[in-house]
C-alpha cells in the first residue's frame, strides 16, 4: 500500500487526509476518510458515498446515515444525529436528540456514520476555517463545514455498519466481534 505519515500535531483524521491532499497536489479528486471508531464499515459504504458525491455536483461532502431505532440510542450523546432537508443535505448534526419530538412522533431519526468523501478542494477549505464555536460546543467537525457554508449530502446507507467505538462497553464489544 502506499502510505504516508503525517504530523503528530493534528486534532483529527480530518486533519490527517487534508494534509495528504496537500502533499499530493490533489484538486479534483474525491478522498475518502472512514474515521478510526468505525473499525467494521462495510466496504460497500466506501463505494456508496464516493457515488453519492459524484452524483451531487452541488455537495462539498457526502456521507451516509442510519435509521434509530431505539430510543437509548437516541438519547445517547456517542450517537451523532443528523437531520436532513427535502434534498438530503444536511440542516444540522448533533449529539443531542434531535429532531426533538415536540407532540407527534414521525420524522425521520437518522444516526450519522463516521464516513465521508471530500472534494479535495472542498477539504482544504474547510480545514484552513478555524473552528466554529458550535463545532467546539458538540464537538463535531462538520459542524465548521457547514458554519461556512459547505454543503453535504446525506444518504441512507445500503449496508447498515456494526456500532462504531464510542465507549469501552463498544470496545469490549469490537474486540469479542474479532
Amino acid at each position: 500500500a502506499n502510505v504516508m505519515l503525517t504530523s503528530a500535531a493534528h486534532q483529527s483524521g480530518t486533519d490527517r487526509i487534508a494534509e495528504v491532499v496537500k502533499q499530493r497536489g490533489w484538486q479534483d479528486e474525491l478522498v475518502v476518510n472512514v474515521q478510526g471508531d468505525e473499525p467494521f464499515m462495510p466496504p460497500s459504504a466506501i463505494r456508496q458515498v464516493v457515488d453519492l458525491l459524484e452524483q451531487a455536483p452541488q455537495a462539498d461532502i457526502a456521507t451516509l446515515a442510519t435509521p434509530i431505532e431505539e430510543d437509548s440510542e437516541w438519547h445517547d450523546p456517542d450517537c451523532v444525529k443528523v437531520v436532513t432537508d427535502a434534498q438530503g443535505f444536511a440542516l444540522i448534526f448533533s449529539r443531542a436528540a434531535i429532531p426533538f419530538q415536540r407532540k407527534v412522533a414521525g420524522a425521520a431519526r437518522l444516526r450519522h456514520i463516521g464516513i465521508y468523501a471530500y472534494r479535495a478542494a472542498s477539504l482544504q477549505r474547510m480545514v484552513a476555517a478555524p473552528a466554529c464555536a458550535l463545532e467546539q460546543t458538540e464537538s463535531l467537525e462538520q459542524l465548521r463545514a457547514m458554519w461556512i457554508g459547505q454543503r453535504i449530502i446525506v444518504a441512507e446507507a445500503a449496508d447498515k455498519p456494526p456500532p462504531g467505538i464510542d465507549n469501552e462497553a463498544d470496545l469490549m464489544a469490537a474486540r469479542a466481534r474479532i
